[in-house]
């Protein structure tokens, strides 16, 4: 069951709540048990939604999860929102991580539903009215005790906006969308007993009280974000290793194990970072998130610096097989070189297609040059991946060169090319008849015709090839890399 509440201390809550009622059917039933102050009286109900409504502001309700006939999957406070933005569709998680000015506890958080903010934004982005920009905010006041997980879904920022049908309709819309979402991501199974699921969730730390940059980590990944501290949230709270129990709070609010820290003032992101390692979660930045995306994380967690591989930090990134892989593949991995001069030289005829012929075929591959380059080492789990690679780098060799070739041991490519010692035997002079015979047009030189075919030499490159051993299958770390011999 899904909790919506209602304040009548706010007009565009009661305008979001009047939008819900008009859209769907909704069955009036009674609460004589609760006051209508406190959400009792006459609520309604439509599939797995409960709506009720209370007489406080939503930042002063304590405990409101009690006051719904079941426990609710989550709570959505239907809300305005003020500030200086304009027209603006927005969510954000409750509590304080300094002190208590607008409801809550201080150093309390309620806990978030991640999974669900993502959802409403995405049915913002659908619903928004011209005009309307959406967003999500940072963690920035109460309540910080709800009793489930919980967001404010807001409709702002003036009260032209608060009284607008149009916006109303927008949110009730966007929160109708969330009927079947669950507060959290599926978790992922933990191999260890002793630890918990893993889910795909990140706590937020530094950058504006909006954040455009967890925003895109909600619509361009698939990892969902729980509470935010925005730099000014981060000052509210004092020195983290004096705060540690409220960073360790908010990724249990969140039920996360990561955190993205937005760039900022380095002394104070250094010691936020000891402070988040030292009570073990891990800090990851923008690029992992996405590198990381659509891959098991168990299968993450064993190649992302491993022993015979980089890093994600230092560029391992994974193939479009590992998004299809379960956890048990990191079990049958083995390690191998890449063909790197056989890369080069197909990158300098195609790179975005040498790339793909990588990234399609193996689980995970080293790069270079800021992740756009595959050079190095790969993680494969059968021969025929690294076959269907040269394969396809043949093909894009056959752009250049005339005949290619390839053996065990290596790829052999020929061409015929403009040879310029020939040229000048024949007599030819050097300069804009060197570049007419090279482009295939004949030139004259003291009253006689040379010919491109005059001038023409065969030239064959050749591209050693790794020797990969995977007779027997191992994880990372369980041997060595095959090396080129």
């Amino acid at each position: 069951m899904i909790g919506l509440v209602v304040s009548r201390a706010d007009d565009a809550s009661v305008a979001i709540g009047e939008a819900l009622r008009s859209l769907v059917d909704w069955e009036a039933r009674t609460d004589d048990a609760r006051s209508n102050a406190d959400g009792g009286g006459t609520y309604y109900r439509h599939g797995d939604f409960e709506l009720r409504t209370f007489a406080e502001w939503h930042l002063e309700l304590s405990g409101v999860a009690d006051a719904f006939s079941t426990e609710p999957e989550f709570v959505a406070f239907l809300s305005r929102h003020a500030g200086e933005t304009g027209p603006l569709l927005t969510a954000h998680f409750t509590g304080n991580f300094g002190p208590a000015e607008f409801g809550g506890e201080p150093g309390e958080l309620a806990r978030a539903c991640p999974n669900v903010q993502r959802a409403v934004l995405a049915a913002f982005d659908r619903h928004a009215p011209d005009g309307y920009e959406v967003g999500i905010e940072c963690t920035h006041h109460g309540p910080s005790d709800v009793g489930a997980p919980s967001l404010f879904v807001e409709l702002g920022s003036s009260e032209s906006e608060w009284s607008d049908p149009a916006g109303a309709e927008a949110v009730a819309r966007a929160v109708l969308e969330l009927s079947g979402v669950a507060a959290d991501a599926e978790a992922a199974e933990s191999e260890s007993e002793s630890e918990p699921p893993q889910r795909r969730h990140v706590v937020g730390f530094g950058g504006g009280h909006y954040a455009p940059q967890f925003e895109r980590v909600l619509r361009e990944t698939d990892w969902r974000v729980g509470h935010v501290a925005a730099d000014w949230v981060r000052q509210s709270m004092g020195a983290p290793e004096a705060n540690a129990e409220t960073v360790d709070r908010a990724f249990a609010q969140s039920a996360a194990t990561r955190a993205l820290v937005a760039d900022g003032d380095s002394d104070s992101e250094s010691d936020l970072r000891a402070v988040i390692e030292d009570l073990g979660y891990r800090v990851v930045d923008e690029t992992w998130l996405r590198v990381t995306s659509g891959v098991d994380l168990a299968l993450v967690d064993a190649l992302d610096g491993a022993d015979d591989l980089d890093s994600i930090d230092n560029g391992l990134r994974f193939g479009a097989p590992a998004e299809a892989a379960s956890s048990s593949a990191a079990d049958a991995v083995t390690v191998v070189s890449l063909p790197g001069d056989l890369l080069a030289e197909a990158a300098g005829i195609d790179r975005e297609a040498t790339f793909d012929a990588v990234a399609e075929r193996v689980l995970a591959f080293e790069t270079v040059e800021g992740g756009t380059k595959p050079r190095g080492r790969a993680a494969v789990t059968d021969a025929d991946s690294l076959d269907a690679l040269v394969d396809a780098v043949c093909r894009i060799l056959r752009e250049k060169y005339d005949d290619v070739a390839a053996t065990d041991r290596e790829v052999a490519a020929t061409r015929e090319t403009f040879d310029p010692a020939a040229a000048a035997e024949a007599g030819v002079p050097e300069g804009p008849a060197f570049g007419r015979l090279a482009a295939g047009e004949a030139v004259e030189v003291d009253g006689r015709e040379v010919t491109p075919e005059e001038v023409r030499t065969t030239e064959t490159a050749r591209f050693p090839l790794p020797e990969p051993d995977i007779s027997s299958e191992s994880a990372p770390g369980a041997g060595s890399a095959a090396d080129f011999e």
